[in-house]
């Protein structure tokens, strides 16, 4: 029995990963689970899924998906015997159907909900979580009963000793088709081009529109050094270990990326309501630089490997400026800590 045949969701069974260079970090060479969330375990069975077209979604939904341990996890095509409890990033068509079969839901909310419809709000018989940093002021009063997680961090702080190229993390999720043929027409193609030629490479991360992408970095043949990949297909946490690099949308997955391994992050221009609402509430608290102009060469001076503070820990850039009590980057463990409660002692 299957709960969905829309399409959408990201799950423990993603299809064939995009076209990518043989080998690098992150990217599947085959059909592999690309979000690592499928088989692992002997315990009960969990079911994982998220929307695939969106990447707040799809980021938090790997991110718990490491800390389950010895939960067998599933996807929403295997409902055969049901879960004994489910684990729905932001779909709430899924977890309504879910809730319907008596299978009880912790319900993330993965990304901003500045501007969300009211039909984004999770039923109440699920326990309904919401990603929020503690360190970000809030857009607004929030689904009824849903507990902030804090920031939803990548089970792996370090990076590679060796990085290099660019790794671009856009997200098209709700951004009005005007405004994405825009970016992706006119400012994407120069900051690829310039990622390319300062960095050696430039591999972009889009959770969707990825037609329109291809079509404007250059067709299915691209251009040497450049790489477009599905965020639900691949890895972005892992690519972006090995990247020197990020440039990203202002959305709460790349900021808690950056912020967990202390690394630079430029934010590319906000596209829709709820990337300018984040960008507006990020620049109340931390300075973040913009990647508008590719000419700036500051943009592409990435931190160096190893590079060290007098204290001996790598230089954390602006994140320093972060009160560290205000977030431990533990949410993803809160989250998944909740999920094996409901599933080892079920409701």
């Amino acid at each position: 029995m299957a709960l969905l045949s829309s399409g959408q969701q990201a799950s423990a069974h993603p299809g064939p990963s995009a076209t990518s260079a043989p080998g690098t970090r992150g990217v599947p060479t085959g059909t592999a689970g690309a979000t690592g969330t499928v088989g692992a375990g002997h315990g009960p069975r969990v079911l994982l899924t998220a929307r695939a077209d969106q990447l707040d979604s799809t980021l938090a939904l790997r991110r718990v998906a490491a800390h389950l341990g010895d939960l067998r996890r599933v996807g929403p095509a295997d409902l055969d015997p049901p879960p004994v409890a489910a684990l729905v990033c932001d779909d709430v068509a899924a977890t309504e159907r879910l809730l319907g079969l008596g299978v009880p839901v912790v319900h993330l909310t993965s990304g901003h909900p500045a501007g969300a419809p009211a039909a984004d709000a999770p039923p109440d018989r699920a326990l309904a979580r919401t990603h929020r940093p503690g360190w970000l002021p809030p857009p607004g009063p929030g689904a009824r009963g849903a507990r902030p997680t804090g920031v939803l961090a990548p089970q792996r702080t370090g990076r590679s000793r060796h990085r290099s190229g660019t790794l671009l993390l856009l997200s098209l999720w709700r951004v009005p088709d005007a405004d994405a043929e825009a970016f992706a027409t006119g400012a994407l193609p120069a900051l690829a081009d310039a990622a390319v030629r300062r960095t050696g490479s430039c591999t972009v991360v889009a959770d969707t529109g990825l037609d329109l992408l291809r079509a404007a970095l250059g067709g299915p043949a691209g251009r040497p050094g450049l790489w477009v990949h599905r965020a639900a297909e691949v890895d972005p946490d892992a690519l972006h270990a090995d990247a020197a690099v990020f440039l990203a949308s202002p959305v709460l997955g790349a900021l808690a990326l950056a912020q967990a391994r202390r690394a630079p992050l430029a934010l590319l221009p906000p596209l829709g309501s709820a990337q300018r609402d984040v960008a507006a509430r990020v620049a109340e608290v931390l300075p973040l630089p913009s990647a508008e102009d590719p000419d700036d060469p500051g943009l592409w001076a990435p931190s160096a490997p190893g590079r060290a503070s007098a204290g001996g820990r790598a230089a954390a850039g602006p994140w320093q400026l972060l009160d560290p009590a205000l977030d431990d980057l533990r949410g993803a463990q809160r989250v998944a800590r909740t999920l094996r409660q409901l599933a080892l002692a079920p409701l």
